[in-house]
């Protein structure tokens, strides 16, 4: 039976939301969230029929606060409002990003402080059930007073405004509603307010960036045990005594992973007694460079989790009368560990472009550029310029969207959080990070073959296999584009890490340590 979460009542997790917008669970509005979301809507109409001033209910927006709109007019403030709104430009965000924004506003509403109205709620519902993703560009918003545009576009819909992705097919709203024989709504006091106010699309970047950089986390760690055995260094910076005198949560589950993940290898195990008395730091350091980086991953992740259980819209509606105008929309809380993270994920990229380089030297046994025959063959000279470039790519993205403010609306919104970009570019430095830990799989694998016959663990050696499985060993030059693209999806589509963690589930091999790293 499919999993239900209940919308407004439930604790929202990022991978709760990811199971509704991938048809993994189903979220419903059961009768406790309907009786919040018609007692909060009452208040609005109260509101309006006695005529108190309420901002975004009977007022203008912005610096238009104080511009008093007649009851007659309510209804037409919030459809101008969304259309107003709708100035986004550039790409098309993806539609599970879209529907994301669905989900983390749906939840928000049915929690009974934003005057919705139970029939807008249930369109939105019916919109999530039926893979209906409204079209939203992914530039124009500053991150404070919600993300207004990219909120806008999300919800033109409902009016019959807009265009939505469905059955793989763009269309036009218009089109879309009269060939579903569903009416466009017509939006009541504080509805359009409720509807685009909000940090939703901040949050939706944040929900998919928590998985995403889980992800690459652990195939860094997996990958980085690979170069570790193709270069023979040592295990000995993992062992958990050194890492209980400098208790790093982060550091302490990296180390942990590391140690489990050679554990019983034939390679680690010939070379004990060498010379060598330490490695170089991308090999020794991996449990403080990945530790730190999972640490800010924990980070975000626990933020996320606050941040879409919380009511953003402005303002809310407490209960009969009592409304309050604040700044629950202001992007701030998600904006700076949005900008913390990208930093740990590009420091990823970073450590694994120096374990590349590291493989590619002729050090340790190893063949200059890892090809018997170099000279004729570059061998494995240039991918690595690909990973220098990306990193460097990286770098740049990595200047903090939160430190930029730009007045807005008149200077009534004189501070914004431009958490919007943040969650854009901390995704973009994912993508990159992606090929980065491509590239080094590719020499780590290759190198790990100059070791024969002498294997690494079950665990390592299956991951090697799915590697050959994709991309053969080279002994001659060839495109090596196309062996860096297979393995960046091996990595993306968590192959690579999907078998890692069966092998040391069919094995008894712990990886996760007692940690808690969920999400």
């Amino acid at each position: 039976m499919q999993q239900k979460f209940k919308f407004g009542i439930d604790t929202l997790h990022a991978s709760t939301a990811l199971g509704i917008a991938r048809g993994q669970c189903q979220g419903v509005i059961n009768e406790e969230a309907r009786q919040k979301i018609q007692g909060s809507s009452q208040f609005v109409d109260d509101i309006v029929a006695k005529k108190q001033v309420v901002y975004g209910i009977n007022t203008g927006f912005g610096p238009l606060c104080d511009t008093l709109i007649s009851p007659e007019q309510t209804t037409q403030l919030q459809h101008n409002l969304l259309m107003s709104h709708s100035v986004g430009v550039g790409k098309l965000i993806s539609p599970e990003l879209s529907k994301l924004m669905l989900i983390l506003k749906l939840h928000a509403l049915c929690m009974g402080y934003s005057g919705i109205r139970l029939a807008t709620a249930e369109r939105i519902l019916w919109m999530i059930d039926h893979d209906v993703c409204p079209c939203v560009p992914e530039k124009g918003s500053v991150g404070a007073s919600g993300d207004l545009a990219p909120l806008s576009h999300l919800f033109l819909p409902l009016i019959g405004l807009g265009e939505v992705f469905s059955k793989g097919q763009q269309m036009s709203s218009a089109a879309f509603l009269e060939e579903a024989g569903l009416p466009a709504l017509r939006l009541s006091p504080k509805e359009g307010l409720a509807l685009i106010n909000g940090t939703q699309f901040i949050a939706a970047h944040a929900v998919q960036a928590v998985e995403r950089l889980d992800n690459v986390l652990n195939a860094a760690d997996v990958i980085g045990a690979m170069s570790l055995e193709g270069l023979m260094g040592s295990a000995k910076p993992f062992d958990m005594r050194l890492h209980a005198i400098r208790p790093f949560k982060g550091n302490q589950w990296v180390a942990h992973r590391l140690s489990s993940l050679v554990h019983d290898s034939q390679i680690n195990q010939a070379h004990l007694d060498c010379a060598r008395v330490q490695d170089p730091y991308s090999l020794r350091c991996m449990p403080q460079v990945h530790g730190a980086s999972r640490t800010s991953w924990m980070h975000l992740a626990e933020l996320t989790q606050i941040e879409i259980n919380s009511v953003t819209d402005n303002p809310i509606i407490l209960g009969a009368g009592e409304t309050i105008s604040g700044g629950n929309f202001h992007g701030q809380p998600l904006a700076i560990p949005l900008d913390y993270a990208s930093v740990a994920a590009a420091e990823l990229g970073n450590i694994s472009d120096r374990r590349s380089y590291l493989i590619i030297e002729g050090r340790y046994g190893l063949p200059k550029l890892l090809m018997e025959d170099a000279g004729l063959n570059s061998g494995f000279m240039i991918p690595q310029y690909s990973a220098a470039a990306l990193v460097s790519e990286n770098k740049g993205l990595c200047f903090p969207s939160s430190a930029d403010s730009i007045p807005t609306s008149l200077g009534q919104e004189d501070h914004v959080s431009m958490g919007s970009i943040g969650g854009r570019k901390l995704n973009q430095i994912i993508d990159n990070v992606e090929y980065v830990l491509g590239i080094e799989l590719l020499y780590a694998a290759q190198a790990i073959d100059f070791r024969r016959p002498l294997r690494s663990s079950n665990i390592l050696e299956e991951c090697h296999a799915l590697v050959r499985s994709q991309v053969k060993f080279a002994t001659t030059d060839r495109v090596f584009a196309d062996d860096i693209k297979r393995l960046r999806d091996l990595i993306r589509n968590k192959a690579l890490v999907n078998t890692c963690n069966e092998i040391a589930q069919n094995t008894g091999v712990s990886l996760d340590g007692d940690w808690g790293m969920s999400f």
